[in-house]
């Protein structure tokens, strides 16, 4: 069998399995640019009879402040659970410590902890502290769960730096904090192109936490897309609309910085 016939048997069920997931974005986009009186699960794979971007016109006028609100959010969450995941990841991988082997598998505990069940005594917190309602509280939230992950990720990849680096900026005079800023950091990049997509994702989808830690002027997408479905009569023509446009956000990152996610992934999958 040639190289090239053995690529189309891998291609074939690639391209199946990219289709089937392809599924709910053609129902999405093909519900949203259709009419009120079109929509039903009869007609659901028709295509629509005319083009009309009305749908998506009431979905921006609808979500534009919670979209804004989202990114306020979210971008603050990732870089700051970012940042503290490569101060941990590197002094757990490079400056070992009495009781190291005891505080990782601790902090990666963390990771499967349902959000449900620290739901009652985190809102009690955030009562106490004065952050529920606003933003701010629902960023330390995501910040304080996204550190396990993102701790994993850098330690992984700064075990897989070459001792000698580290030893030579040592014998250079360079502290902790030099060594890391000046040796470690710029060479961590693709770790942190992989734990910003992955916190930004994670924020961006979450709505538990943010149905219960911020009020209606502070919701981010998910809650107000929630809440426009209504409840008498839900336009699933809008309600589709907006399901995609707060799904772009998550779709342009992967589409445009998807192969360095995998890169960042595969650089830390090595042990040195």
């Amino acid at each position: 069998m040639t190289d090239r016939n053995s690529r189309a048997w891998v291609y074939i069920p690639l391209s199946m399995m990219a289709l089937f997931y392809l599924v709910p974005m053609f129902v999405m986009l093909n519900t949203g640019f259709k009419s009120f009186d079109e929509v039903s699960l009869r007609t659901m794979w028709d295509l629509p009879s005319s083009i009309s971007f009305d749908n998506f016109v009431a979905a921006w006028d609808a979500l534009a402040p919670n979209l804004w609100n989202s990114v306020r959010i979210v971008v603050p969450a990732a870089t700051i659970s970012s940042a503290l995941g490569s101060l941990n990841g590197y002094v757990l991988a490079r400056w070992r410590f009495r009781g190291a082997n005891i505080v990782f598998p601790l902090l990666l505990f963390g990771m499967f902890i349902p959000y449900q069940a620290i739901l009652i005594p985190l809102v009690d917190f955030m009562k106490n502290v004065g952050l529920v309602g606003g933003m701010w509280g629902l960023v330390i939230a995501h910040v304080v769960y996204g550190i396990p992950i993102t701790t994993l990720i850098f330690r992984n990849y700064f075990a897989t730096i070459p001792a000698s680096l580290v030893e030579v900026a040592r014998i250079d005079g360079a502290g902790i904090w030099q060594t890391y800023w000046r040796v470690m950091l710029p060479l961590a990049i693709p770790s942190f192109v992989v734990a910003l997509i992955w916190q930004f994702t994670s924020a961006w989808n979450d709505f538990l936490f943010a149905v219960v830690l911020t009020d209606n002027t502070a919701w981010p997408v998910t809650v107000a897309l929630n809440n426009l479905a209504g409840s008498q009569i839900i336009e699933w023509n809008v309600q589709m609309a907006a399901s995609f446009m707060a799904a772009i956000p998550t779709l342009l990152v992967y589409i445009f910085l998807g192969r360095y996610f995998l890169r960042g992934m595969m650089a830390g999958s090595l042990k040195e």
